[in-house]
């Protein structure tokens, strides 16, 4: 069977998305292999439709059992066999589902990586026709990642031990550093790399300093997404607890998620976000990879993630269905101040450095006046053009610009009179004039620019700082965070080149959502509601989550278009041969009956 017909038969699709055909074809031919693939664009469809064109069994190592099981419920549901080996199953259950692999009863067996380390274990693997691995999550590898895991690290060992069976490594984010570590550990050649471009074109990406306790930014936020399944991120348990609490008093439906809680209470928490008898979930970040949930619409975090991999990993939990989705991050410099804290008590080293580099560039997005999406972009060695219409800063167009080109000069000129030898604190207390003793001790109260810019507050000397900074004119480098001159601040000294500000940025925004600017279908959320009870109805008949039956998306399709006959199902996205003999006869009743009440109304 050729690809596209396996590609609409088994999982309802017309055409490959990008790259996903030239990934395809390299696992047929079965070459090693690293995606890079933004969350959300198919992924798993990579590795899922090759295999059932070649003959024995796919083993994927994924780094969560939470994980594993939406996976081989997915498949499940698409009516492929498959099976997990984990800790959570008894020894009879796991020896089951490895002698359905040893007789070739199964396309896909998961396991975690821990397993992987475990010499018996590797044995018992080598009895099996294993056609390729997949290695999911692969920025776990690297120890430049952001979730670096040391099992998945001794994944480096794999071809050694399987020196003929090909690799497919996966994951949606990685810098160069990372990019190159995966390839390196797991030895596959650069010219195995498919790389797409980052940007999520169904993702409004917004931030705002944070005000106060940010309760009335936070449930601004949510009002604009009435019934909807989303996230927000708190950075202790206690504020998850504290907030989770509040929310439900304003009518909201939430639960808290947090490492110390019992693990049996973790998981029927995620069980009932995942069935959505629960619709926002307040968690620190120990609710992580582990989200496969497609109809995520929104995440908000109330406050600055360390890095730009983190916070990419987390936003890209929203909208993996495709559907116009959001995300509001509220940060203050005090943020960037306490996980500065942490780092400083790290041993000297590499990675202390290289972690003060990424938090510097992670305040450095929050408070950009640049299209967030190509800071994104940039940040992971990509190139993309202005987004336009998705994110707060492209469309923000009442933007009140002041000049500062006078201050950005006095800024300028009191690092090049320190000798480019301070950080941001030190230069902006010289500009107001501070007393304090290693001024005065380094004698810089003697210099012109002492005290030239004590008219203005440290918070308006900071938001200079960042427009510098922004604008290239500036740079942070070295153990103690120093302040340097770049090219670009000789054209500002001489006046060549103007600098102005977005005054708002120096004050506290008003909360904006803006709607993406794309065709939406024409969707009447009665129809909708309808067939998502229908939804909800099937899948806790399957026990499964809602979503798995169909994404959002599929079920838009199906409220705009209302298909009458197998043949018009068919034709709605997501839906393949499995889905139409399972489902097809109770949706197209419900449209025929929403179709016959809508005449008689009219």
């Amino acid at each position: 069977m050729a690809k596209l017909e396996v590609l609409k038969k088994q999982f309802g699709f017309d055409t490959f998305k990008s790259i996903q055909e030239e990934a395809i074809d390299k696992i047929l031919a079965k070459e090693d292999l690293l995606v890079i693939l933004p969350t959300g664009s198919g992924k798993s469809l990579i590795y899922q439709l090759p295999t059932l064109m070649m003959d024995g069994v796919t083993v994927v190592i994924s780094p969560l059992i939470a994980l594993m099981q939406d996976q081989v419920a997915n498949l499940k549901v698409l009516g492929i066999k498959s099976g997990m080996i984990n800790s959570q199953n008894t020894s009879e259950e796991n020896y089951a589902i490895f002698n359905l692999a040893l007789q070739k009863k199964i396309k896909f067996l998961y396991i975690a990586p821990e397993r992987m380390a475990n010499e018996s274990f590797q044995l018992i693997l080598k009895k099996l026709d294993i056609n390729y691995f997949v290695i999911d999550e692969a920025h776990c590898v690297s120890e430049w990642g952001h979730e670096f895991r040391d099992d998945y690290r001794k994944l480096a060992y794999l071809k050694d031990i399987f020196p003929n069976t090909p690799i497919s490594a996966f994951t949606a984010t990685a810098t160069d550093e990372v990019k190159n570590d995966i390839l390196h550990t797991l030895k596959i050649p650069q010219t195995s790399l498919l790389k797409s471009k980052i940007q999520r074109d169904n993702l409004f990406i917004e931030a705002q300093k944070r005000v106060g306790n940010a309760k009335k930014q936070i449930t601004n936020f949510l009002k604009k997404h009435p019934n909807e399944c989303g996230i927000v991120y708190c950075f202790s348990r206690k504020e998850c607890e504290s907030l989770s609490e509040y929310l439900n008093s304003e009518g909201f439906n939430t639960l808290a998620y947090h490492a110390g809680l019992p693990t049996s209470k973790r998981e029927d928490i995620f069980n009932k976000f995942k069935d959505e008898s629960v619709k926002i979930i307040v968690a620190t970040i120990a609710f992580g990879m582990g989200i496969d949930k497609s109809n995520i619409r929104f995440v908000l975090h109330t406050s600055m993630p360390k890095t730009l991999e983190n916070y990419t990993q987390e936003i890209g939990r929203a909208g993996r269905d495709g559907l116009d989705s959001y995300t509001l991050l509220l940060y203050s410099k005090a943020d960037e101040i306490g996980k500065r804290r942490f780092i400083d008590e790290l041993e000297e080293s590499a990675y202390k450095q290289n972690s003060y580099n990424k938090l510097s560039k992670m305040y450095r997005f929050a408070s950009s006046e640049v299209c967030r999406h190509q800071l994104i972009a940039t940040y992971f060695n990509d190139e993309i053009k202005k987004c336009e219409s998705l994110c707060d800063n492209c469309t923000k167009k009442d933007r009140n610009y002041q000049d500062i080109t006078v201050e950005a000069q006095k800024f300028l000129s009191t690092i090049a009179r320190c000798e480019s030898r301070f950080g941001q604190s030190y230069i902006i207390d010289v500009l107001r004039g501070s007393k304090a003793k290693r001024i005065l001790d380094f004698g810089h109260d003697k210099l012109s620019v002492y005290g030239i810019g004590s008219d203005k507050s440290k918070e308006f000397w900071s938001g200079v700082c960042d427009r510098l900074l922004d604008l290239e004119a500036i740079a942070i480098g070295g153990e103690y965070r120093v302040l340097k001159l770049l090219p670009k601040s000789k054209e500002i000294l001489k006046s060549n080149l103007k600098v102005e500000i977005d005054v708002d940025s120096l004050k506290v925004e008003k909360l904006k959502t803006k709607a993406i600017q794309k065709e939406p279908l024409s969707v009447d959320e009665e129809i909708f509601n309808q067939l998502r009870e229908i939804r909800r109805e099937l899948a806790k008949s399957e026990g499964v989550p809602p979503y798995i039956i169909f994404s959002d998306k599929s079920l838009k399709e199906i409220a705009s278009y209302l298909p009458s006959n197998k043949a018009e199902f068919m034709a709605i996205n997501g839906v393949g041969e499995m889905k139409l003999e399972k489902y097809g006869k109770v949706f197209i009743e419900a449209c025929k009956k929403i179709k016959l009440s809508l005449q008689t109304s009219s």
